[in-house]
């Protein structure tokens, strides 16, 4: 084949048959198009028809035209290293001689064509590409520049890496300073691409772009009141890109330049002014922040403001009109993906519940998530959130004027906005609004009744954000009036409204624990109300404020007749909804939750839960096995397995797996996720009922199976089966325990750090089962001891692995002392740095009876950190009688060891509250 290739009349009658066929909206005519389609793929010229409609047929009209073209390109990305060499010179050839087409939709179909042949890794293989490209940036002809620019601007997107490196022989060097010529151009169309060329490559601070870093600057500046919003939104992006990168090169200016980005925050094109508003939250994330803004706070504060009221296409998007829209079934596009978080194991620090370590990225997730995500508005409200952070008070003095003016204000959209600054200032002002909070609280609690839907959602958000100050007050003045009123918008008669105040109480039920408890009857009439009121997407929310309300409660939960009321709703649901059903996710954590805290009150419900999670791992192993076996291409969250020892087809494994062979994009491959839910469900069931669920166990596969998920590729698979394998270990080890031998070596290869939870979950569980086991451990420490010294060694570690880790070593320690107390020296300061925070319990009991018994064993190994252990015992406020013996023995042990003397200049180096402590409880 040769670029005089020609098409057969009749063939491309029949293509151009099926691209009108395509553009109806008939799901069936679309079905039998993708069909045609696939088996034109089988003839190795059908790709040239594509292009010869998209570049040649200048008869028909361009949607079809670009349609063909987009067609091509996804023939491009999915079979690209098929294609005959003559059908990919031609396509390219063709490309190129019509970058320069007179539409622009055609022109822009051939730079999205051009950038997808590049990304294929055609860049290396088509090397006139870039050169030609930049040579028709100088052509005469606007279409020709415009075409070859578009296309550049892609592949500056698609591909910037490679063209920052050497095996294109660094093409930037040469590109970079081209780009700079046209920020000067008399179109705005091109300046824009200029631009947007040029930002590829800020954050990367490629060395071509520092080189210019000036120049770029100088000419962005001159470009910054352009009359083409496109380009005022690339300035704009360009300058909040540079603040993270050469903040040097912008100080001499920001006075100026802060000044720009306030007028530009009020630009009239709201994408300008989005864009513009970013540079407030790159600012504030700047060390210099306080120092440079501080002085424009005065001006920037009613700017963001402003911003944070919603605009009039906002309030019909967000059908802001209709209030009472209960009835009215959810849209399935709009329902989010959940993600599961997968168990991870954490110690109880003092005065706390479960140390969190992640940050809640959720803040200012409060309500319109059907626009599209991010706008002004977000943004002017997430910008206010950072910068209460870093002004604290002195940013209160700007808000509290404007604020008096709009929460009492008539119009209900002014209103709205200023509960929203109040919520969005409420972490970083707080010690401040403490004065306000009392005349403030009861006017939200009144906004909860507002007429309008949208005022009442937004006051449930910022409620949310003063729960703890309402929960620190005497509960009758705030908390109580508040529950009440938020129950009641949990019944709302808007969706928007429920979805709110459901979140709003998930957080008051984080913050009260078992300050609600008074209230459980009345709480749990109104959410099991809810179930039968809930569309789709507000069930989600719902499963996740009762599962809260259980993680709060705790055993308060577990008395008949909130059983009664709680559970049937829920077993109802669960019967309902099918295995491979989504909603599976949200129900299995909320009965996660419900199960551990209800213990034994759970157990009638316990097997046919505890056998469907058993069976959804089963199934899913079913799946990823006869996958393996069949190299099916794979959607991006499935992980298949290599080893196993199951030899289980279930008989819709393999019906989904001939689904999902004969149309692939309707069946998924298996999803990992209900996996690795049902795990952690079975941890829930294993931590609630204890040796209760020794029969279940003894009656399933668990152990099979989950010898195989321990060896799953995907990490969080692992991480949840170590969760479980702990869990069991301490609920019914005999079962356990005829497994040991094959555990132990894949925990000992999954001590690595890297994977934090994973390493957590598997360290922890090595810890529960030393203990099971006693001196028969012995075999096992030399495949673990290493690695747990190595990682509470290793700087940066977070802190519940490393708490994890101690306690193991500690437990390892206390069972087989004489292979573990040789090494004391290398682990006793971290080890006992990391216990001192948390609280006594029986793991940290464990851990010090093993630390003592080792240095019984090994007295030397403490000596050069003895202050240390010291510091750690002191941590104990009741340690059991024994460990206080084995405490005051070493104590006194070392005293006597070094002579009076010693021990005094010894102790003079203690801070005084150890000193007091010890002499105390221990008489040293």
């Amino acid at each position: 084949m040769d670029c005089d290739w020609k098409p057969d009349e009749q063939g491309l009658q029949q293509i151009l048959q099926l691209l009108k066929e395509s553009q109806s909206p008939d799901t069936t005519t679309q079905r039998s198009v993708q069909q045609k389609l696939e088996q034109l793929n089988q003839y190795p010229d059908f790709n040239n028809y594509l292009i010869f409609v998209l570049t040649k047929l200048k008869s028909e009209d361009e949607p079809t035209r670009s349609l063909s073209g987009l067609i091509l390109k996804n023939n491009v990305k999915a079979h690209y290293q098929n294609f005959p060499n003559g059908v990919s010179e031609f396509i390219k050839n063709e490309c190129l001689q019509n970058i320069g087409d007179s539409s622009p939709l055609i022109r822009a179909t051939v730079g999205i064509l051009i950038t997808t042949i590049a990304s294929k890794g055609e860049l290396q293989n088509w090397p006139e590409l870039l050169p030609k490209l930049c040579l028709l940036l100088d052509s005469e002809d606007y279409n020709t520049c415009e075409g070859a620019f578009g296309a550049l601007q892609k592949i500056c997107e698609d591909s910037a890496e490679i063209l920052d490196s050497d095996m294109l022989d660094r093409p930037l060097n040469v590109m970079i300073p081209k780009f700079l010529q046209f920020f000067k151009h008399s179109s705005p169309k091109i300046r824009s691409h200029a631009i947007a060329c040029v930002n590829q490559f800020i954050i990367s601070r490629t060395q071509a772009l520092m080189l210019h870093i000036d120049p770029f600057i100088e000419n962005l500046f001159a470009l910054a009141t352009d009359e083409e919003p496109e380009v005022r939104k690339n300035v704009c992006r360009a300058l909040v890109m540079l603040l993270e990168v050469r903040m040097d090169r912008l100080l001499p200016q920001m006075h100026n330049i802060i000044q720009y980005m306030l007028q530009r925050t009020q630009d009239q094109d709201e994408n300008v002014a989005l864009e513009a508003c970013e540079f407030w939250l790159t600012l504030a994330e700047q060390p210099v922040c306080k120092d440079v803004l501080g002085g424009h706070l005065s001006q920037l504060t009613p700017v963001l403001v402003n911003g944070m009221r919603y605009s009039e296409i906002d309030i019909i998007l967000l059908k802001g009109d209709v209030e009472e829209d209960e009835a009215i079934p959810d849209n399935e596009q709009d329902i989010r993906p959940r993600f599961h978080r997968s168990r991870t194991v954490a110690q109880q620090h003092e005065g706390d519940g479960i140390e969190e370590d992640e940050d809640d990225d959720d803040d200012l997730d409060d309500d319109d998530d059907t626009i599209s995500d991010w706008n002004l508005r977000k943004c002017s409200a997430a910008a206010l959130d950072v910068l209460a952070n870093v002004f604290r008070d002195e940013l209160l003095l700007h808000i509290l004027p404007l604020l008096k003016e709009l929460l009492f204000h008539q119009e209900w959209v002014v209103k709205e906005s200023g509960i929203l600054v109040l919520g969005a200032i409420a972490e970083g002002c707080m010690q401040g609004m403490i004065t306000y909070l009392p005349e403030l609280i009861p006017h939200l609690v009144q906004c909860l009744m507002d007429k309008k839907a949208l005022v009442r959602s937004i006051a449930c958000w910022t409620l949310s954000r003063y729960a703890h100050w309402v929960v620190s007050q005497p509960p009758d003045l705030y908390l109580k009036p508040l529950m009440t009123e938020l129950l009641k918008r949990i019944l709302d008669s808007n969706k928007r409204v429920q979805e709110a105040a459901c979140s709003a109480f998930a957080t008051l039920e984080e913050e009260a624990c078992t300050e609600l408890v008074p209230y459980l009857a009345y709480i749990l009439d109104t959410l099991v109300f809810a179930f039968t009121k809930y569309q789709h997407k507000n069930l989600l929310i719902l499963y996740d404020a009762i599962g809260t309300l259980a993680d709060s409660v705790g055993h308060h939960l577990n008395k008949p007749e909130y059983i009664q009321m709680l559970m049937p709703p829920l077993i109802q649901k669960w019967n309902q909804l099918k295995d491979e059903d989504k909603d599976l996710f949200p129900l299995l954590e909320c009965l996660s939750s419900v199960a551990t805290a209800l213990q034994s009150g759970f157990l009638p419900y316990c097997e046919p839960v505890y056998q469907r999670c058993v069976n959804l791992v089963q199934k899913t192993l079913a799946q990823a096995m006869v996958n393996t076996h069949t190299h099916i291409r794979a959607h991006t969250h499935t992980h298949t397995h290599t080893h196993t020892r199951l030899h289980i087809y279930t008989h819709s494994a393999l019906l989904l797996l001939q689904l999902h062979q004969s149309q692939p994009e309707v069946y998924e491959a298996p999803d990992k996720d209900f996996m690795i839910v049902a795990l952690d469900l079975l941890s829930g069931l294993a931590e609630g009922l204890g040796g209760n669920i020794e029969q279940l166990v003894a009656r399933s596969t668990i152990l099979t199976l989950m010898y195989q998920c321990m060896q799953d590729k995907m990490p969080e698979v692992r991480q949840s089966s170590f969760a479980l394998l702990g869990d069991l270990t301490k609920a019914c080890f005999q079962h356990v325990k005829p497994c040991i031998a094959d555990f132990m070596p894949i925990l000992g290869t999954n001590l690595n750090p890297e994977l934090i939870s994973v390493c957590n979950n598997a360290t922890w569980a090595i810890g529960e089962i030393s203990i099971q086991m006693g001196a028969d451990m012995q075999p096992y420490v030399a495949m673990v001891l290493h690695q747990l010294i190595e990682i509470i060694n290793r700087p940066n570690t977070p802190k519940t692995l490393l708490e994890n880790t101690a306690i193991t070593i500690g437990r390892l320690g206390y069972v087989c002392p004489q292979e573990v107390a040789p090494m004391l020296q290398q682990f006793i300061r971290p080890w006992c740095t990391s216990l001192r925070n948390i609280r006594d319990n029986e793991e940290k009991d464990s851990a010090f009876r093993g630390i003592c018994t080792m240095i019984t064993v090994n007295p030397g190994g403490v000596v050069q950190d003895f202050i240390f252990f010291c510091d750690a015992v002191a941590s104990w406020v009741n340690p059991k009688e024994d460990l206080r013996d084995m405490f005051y023995k070493i104590l006194h042990g070392f005293k006597n060891q070094v002579g009076e003397e010693n021990w005094r200049q010894f102790s003079d180096q203690f801070p005084l509250p150890l000193k007091e402590r010890l002499a105390t409880f221990y008489g040293v």
